[in-house]
């Protein structure tokens, strides 16, 4: 109202300075019709310094007033952030009718309740920050009105408007003016009208979202509370006989329910799941291109070597399983029907998955497994707690007990990881005997949910144990047709590969299985809630304040970018007994580049997320310099040097060097160390800073052929030109020898029937003395044949 009130004072303001004959004119026109009414003449003065306006000056007024109108006119007007906003709303809209509307069926179970509690968060949260927008829209119309508000202390435009002579001098720039005026007046007004609209009804949502928080609220306390106390008979003395007309209402009835909860869940993350859904199929095509360019070079034959047990049978099922276990994660707070749908089609591509593969026996023991894990999940959602709820639920209690103690054991035999196995084991017993007590004596809702976590514990295991075999798989797959693609064939130790790489891995499916069983037992949020609270609580240590959650995060970064650093070049088709003959020594420069790269980034990234501020960094880093100086030397030394050695490339991973008494090849490179290995077997560490003071004498800096000598001795009736002959001819049947370039004979001495001679020829340097074998061998058995004597 006081917008309105003061936009029509303004408006008033400009139609009387338009439209109103003032006091200056008609007084004017009054001196001209009756000239004795003159006052007497004053003496003369002189107007040079007097304040008057020229028509210059009007013409200014009035441009810098057209202006004014125009910038307010363009600011007025919404822009393409103002429409998002308003979009913004009404999917808000649509999002809080659909939940409310969830809200007036029957009384869902506590974790539906728990979904409504998180999205009614969200929606909280995006109301306020759609309340702010629209009072910074709101306080950017005021500035525009008290721009109009500042020309009136434009005393050239005043004395203008008051001027009736005058303003019909600028006619034509008064209409312009007076059109600008009323456009932006018109829009302001309109936008000024949408934004109150839309101010009102983000109250009003506020308003119905804070009683859904109180109403949810209040459902999950009693929940919570009917959980801990008895909430119907003795199992005993539980006496109901429903008719079967009944009960298939009831079953109806909570279809519809469970069915309509779960509807507005898949709409209200259907982005995610979308999202998802592409990133798998990118995973799926990233796979299929790898088995394709196998399979077209002939070595899809060759997968058979590496064990594959997923990947073989087909691309779809094991990405789908990826992709669902990912899914049954990342939804914690999905209704009870979603997320056991989730889990019933997994665990299907799963029998699939292992369909031909394990034994008649394992196979029956994991059917048993799903049929009892589909019945619990049945009867949990639609039919109501009763007598026959109640004893089926202790006969499937039972049925898992004893399936625990004794079938269980044949599931284990066929899964990669069976360690987690045993705890498993003992939790899903321990939570069926629990199920059972707490069912005998009336806490219906808390038996149900310790039956079905104890299943899905154990299924879930189950399908991570097979995620992080389809992973390994994946893996070796792109290292094998990465080294394919390189012209390495050779079959490389992929079990020992395995086991280095699934440890990473296993924390984290360590994490997934908890927080799913947490999920299940209705503690997480709680759990999450709490372990937040205490790691950012904030801890003072003198001047410098931090939380415990900084600090953990810190150091995980750090451990990540290691572990990155560590496994990059896998992904590059290398791996740790490399060949020497294999190296791809540009290759290995772009992998030390990149491990550096992934270890600044870390640092940055995990100093960062400290949270440690820039001034006690800069502390911290003249710490470090003065314990540079003291006694750090030689360790910034060496990892400068490393530096210096991954980019000017003296030596590479791959070459034969010499170095002091030293010799062998280089193994790896580090940014403080590198190894060689010596032709004894021995690997010598040396420091880089050692590397780069000292001679190096490097075999391989062009190429890897070693340019090698045999002195041999022949006796015999035969001629220069013959031995020649033979010599050469033995070399180029030894495929080992590099004939592309000639070899070399010299006669360092001759006699009658005797002839000495240093034979010089070109062979891999990996390969030197088995090619001087060979070569000693195969001119041996020539000379032999020619009848000649041969010596070394």
């Amino acid at each position: 109202m006081i917008l309105k009130r003061s936009f029509i004072a303004l408006l008033t303001l400009f139609v009387g300075l338009f439209f109103a004959p003032l006091s200056y004119s008609q007084t004017d026109t009054l001196k001209k019709e009756n000239p004795k009414t003159e006052t007497p003449k004053k003496e003369t003065r002189s107007k040079l310094f007097e304040d008057s306006a020229t028509d210059s000056d009007y013409l200014m007024a009035i441009e810098k007033a057209s202006a004014a109108m125009e910038t307010a006119f363009n600011d007025a007007d919404f822009d393409g952030a103002s429409h998002h906003l308003f979009g913004e709303i009404k999917r808000t809209q649509s999002k809080l009718d659909l939940i409310l509307n969830s809200l007036k069926g029957a009384n869902p179970n506590a974790r539906n309740q728990q979904m409504y509690r998180i999205v009614l968060k969200e929606i909280q949260l995006e109301l306020e920050e759609q309340n702010t927008a629209i009072n910074l829209r709101n306080q950017n119309l005021e500035k525009i009105k008290s721009r109009f508000i500042e020309l009136r202390k434009d005393k050239a435009l005043m004395t203008l408007i008051k001027d009736t002579i005058r303003r019909k001098q600028f006619k034509k720039e008064f209409a312009n003016l007076r059109s600008r005026y009323k456009a932006t007046d018109s829009l302001m007004t309109k936008n000024q009208g949408i934004l109150n609209n839309n101010k009102r009804l983000t109250v009003e949502r506020k308003i119905a979202v804070s009683n859904a928080l109180i109403a949810v609220d209040n459902k999950l306390e009693q929940s919570g509370i009917s959980m801990r106390k008895k909430e119907y008979p003795f199992l005993w003395s539980i006496n109901d006989s429903v008719p079967k007309e009944k009960v298939a209402q009831n079953i109806g009835a909570k279809v519809i329910i469970e069915e309509s909860v779960a509807a507005y869940y898949l709409s209200y993350r259907a982005g995610g799941l979308i999202t998802l859904l592409f990133f798998m199929g990118i995973l799926g095509w990233y796979i299929s291109r790898n088995l394709k360019y196998l399979k077209e070079n002939g070595h899809a034959e060759n997968l058979s070597l590496f064990n594959f047990k997923y990947l073989n049978r087909g691309i779809i099922i094991p990405v789908a399983v990826i992709g669902l276990n990912i899914a049954v994660v990342g939804n914690l707070y999905a209704p009870a029907l979603f997320i056991e749908f989730l889990h019933l089609i997994l665990l299907g591509l799963l029998t699939i998955l292992f369909k031909n593969q394990w034994s008649g026996v394992s196979m029956r023991n994991w059917l048993l497994l799903l049929g009892l894990f589909f019945i619990l999940c049945f009867l949990d959602l639609f039919i109501t707690v009763g007598l026959f709820q109640r004893c089926s639920f202790i006969v499937i209690n039972i049925l898992g007990i004893r399936y625990g103690l004794v079938q269980i054991k044949t599931l284990k035999e066929q899964l990669y990881i069976k360690g987690f196995f045993k705890w498993a084991t003992i939790l899903f017993i321990g939570l069926n005997v629990l199920s059972i007590l707490h069912n005998i004596f009336g806490r219906v809702s808390i038996s149900n949910m310790l039956s079905l976590t104890a299943f899905i514990s154990l299924t879930q295991i189950v399908a991570l144990s097979v995620l992080l075999k389809i992973i390994l798989e994946i893996i070796i797959l792109q290292i094998y047709t990465t080294r394919v693609k390189r012209g390495i064939e050779k079959i490389f130790d992929h079990e020992h590969l395995s086991e280095t790489l699934k440890k990473p891995f296993i924390i984290v499916i360590s994490y997934m299985w908890l927080v799913v069983i947490a999920s299940d037992l209705n503690v997480w949020e709680s759990l999450r809630t709490s372990l937040g609270s205490l790691l950012s609580h904030p801890n003072t240590i003198g001047s410098i304040t931090f939380t415990l959650g900084n600090i953990i995060l810190f150091f995980i970064i750090i451990w990540v970018a290691h572990l990155l650093q560590k496994y990059v070049a896998y992904f590059f088709g290398e791996i740790d007994d490399e060949n020497e003959e294999n190296i791809n020594k540009r290759q290995h420069s772009k992998l030390l580049i990149t491990r550096l790269v992934v270890l600044i980034i870390g640092y940055l990234l995990a100093v960062a997320a400290s949270g440690m501020p820039l001034d006690k960094l800069s502390i911290l880093l003249g710490a470090l310099g003065v314990g540079v100086g003291l006694g750090l030397q030689n360790v910034v030394n060496n990892f400068v040097s490393g530096i210096i050695l991954i980019f000017d490339k003296p030596i590479q991973i791959g070459d034969v060097i010499d170095i002091s008494s030293e010799s062998g090849r280089v193994k790896s490179m580090g940014l403080r160390t590198t190894k060689i290995n010596a032709p004894n077997g021995a690997e010598i560490i040396i420091p880089n800073g050692n590397l780069l003071s000292q001679n190096i004498t490097n075999w391989t800096y062009t190429d890897n052929y070693k340019l090698v000598d045999i002195s041999i001795e022949i006796t015999g009736e035969t001629t220069p030109e013959a031995i020649n002959e033979t010599i050469n001819k033995s070399l180029e049947s030894l495929p080992l020898v590099n004939n592309a370039k000639p070899s070399q004979i010299y006669y360092t001495s001759i006699s009658e029937g005797k002839y000495k001679i240093q034979i010089k020829f070109w062979c891999s340097i990996y390969k030197t003395e088995e090619t001087v074998s060979g070569a000693r061998q195969t001119l041996f058995s020539n000379f032999k044949a020619k009848r000649l004597t041969f010596s070394t």
